[in-house]
């Protein structure tokens, strides 16, 4: 999907779903689609600020749950009780490992917990559209905050 086509495709949404379809709300899909990794609302809010946009935080904000809710974005969730997000934009299916102590996040793709949502959904009598996985732990990175206390 090119960045058109997201564009396309987020007005499309809109229209179907009688929202308002403005410039302000193209900016956020624009920014949300070039930002790089994971990253919450705010985060995004305040790199558009940075960047002089005259974007309002609630602005950002509803446009992130349309975004989703149109699927051009993913909603997560990595524990820390705040709602992150990720561009599904030209993304293949992944995963995450999650550090519990410095909060890094490593996508990973493994092609047997694909095959077992698949058999799962199938013998529960679902049709998958998503799935999310997540495996929590301490990682090895020497800054790690757990990796210093154990020194």
């Amino acid at each position: 999907m090119t960045h058109n086509a997201a564009m396309e495709e987020f007005r499309q949404y809109l229209k179907r779903e009688n929202h308002r379809i403005t410039p302000e709300r193209f900016e956020v899909l624009d920014n949300a689609l070039e930002y790089e990794g994971h990253f919450g609302a705010d985060e995004l809010y305040v790199k558009m600020k940075s960047n002089n946009s005259n974007i309002s935080r609630a602005t950002v904000y509803n446009t992130l749950e349309l975004l989703a809710l149109c699927e051009l974005l993913s909603k997560r969730n990595f524990g820390e009780n705040k709602t992150r997000y990720e561009s599904n934009y030209d993304r293949k299916s992944h995963d995450h490992l999650i550090c519990i102590n410095c909060g890094a996040i490593k996508e990973f793709s493994e092609s047997q917990i694909e095959k077992i949502v698949k058999e799962v959904s199938e013998k529960l009598g679902y049709e998958p559209t998503g799935h999310s996985f997540n495996i929590f732990g301490k990682c090895s990175n020497i800054n790690c905050k757990h990796n210093k206390n154990a020194q």
